[in-house]
């Protein structure tokens, strides 16, 4: 391997679950306005919305309940979620997860390249707050899919770009994914190893969705 692509939510930074809870604070809003059962913090969240850009998710998830709304309401939605992200890690903060931070040291140790690729539009600032600026030799966000007109995960584009402009090709490039569409994109990519990262009890589905293997933690990679 030369190159190793790390998504960032979930996998490096626990900023997993706060997306999922400003998610389902938004939805909750506005699935009460229609007398709908509420959004479910853990099986909504990883089947619908998790890894994928902002409208896609919100897409998604009503698709699931079979509602339908203009392109205008998909975008408050994002925004408001977007917002309620923000307000959440300005005011906890960001915690990483020690083990992928052991994890990305090694790698980092053994010359290999490092992207992080994540559909966030706020990635250089979750970094930042997680004191991982300047660390990767890469990043490829929703700022830069959405630039270069990239179709987000699980479409491969993002995880493409990222191994381009790392100089690798994608058989000699590893994916490190926590959410179900990651992983898919990292296996329609023809990437030579993808790993499922399992934060949610969800390991069969990420080995269906094509993980060559699971940890609960990176930490796991470095005693094999």
């Amino acid at each position: 391997m030369r190159a190793c692509l790390f998504d960032l939510d979930g996998v490096i930074t626990q900023t997993a679950r706060v997306h999922a809870r400003a998610w389902k604070q938004v939805f909750d809003e506005f699935l009460k306005a229609r007398s709908e059962p509420p959004f479910d913090l853990v099986k909504d969240y990883d089947d619908y919305v998790d890894g994928k850009p902002r409208e896609d998710g919100v897409r998604s998830f009503l698709a699931s309940r079979h509602i339908t709304v203009p392109d205008e309401r998909v975008h408050d939605i994002a925004d408001r979620k977007d917002q309620l992200f923000l307000d959440l890690i300005h005011h906890d903060g960001v915690q990483t997860y020690d083990g992928s931070i052991s994890y990305l040291h090694a790698v980092k140790a053994a010359r290999l390249k490092l992207a992080v690729v994540s559909s966030s539009r706020h990635t250089t600032e979750v970094l930042a707050a997680a004191n991982l600026s300047n660390f990767f030799d890469a990043q490829v966000d929703g700022i830069v899919a959405e630039r270069e007109h990239l179709n987000g995960k699980p479409a491969p584009d993002t995880y493409l770009k990222a191994a381009s402009v790392l100089g690798a090709k994608p058989a000699a490039a590893s994916v490190y994914e926590d959410a179900l569409a990651g992983v898919k994109a990292g296996r329609a990519g023809g990437f030579g190893l993808v790993v499922g990262v399992d934060r949610a009890g969800q390991a069969d589905a990420l080995y269906a969705q094509g993980a060559d293997v699971v940890v609960k933690d990176l930490a796991d990679l470095l005693a094999k």
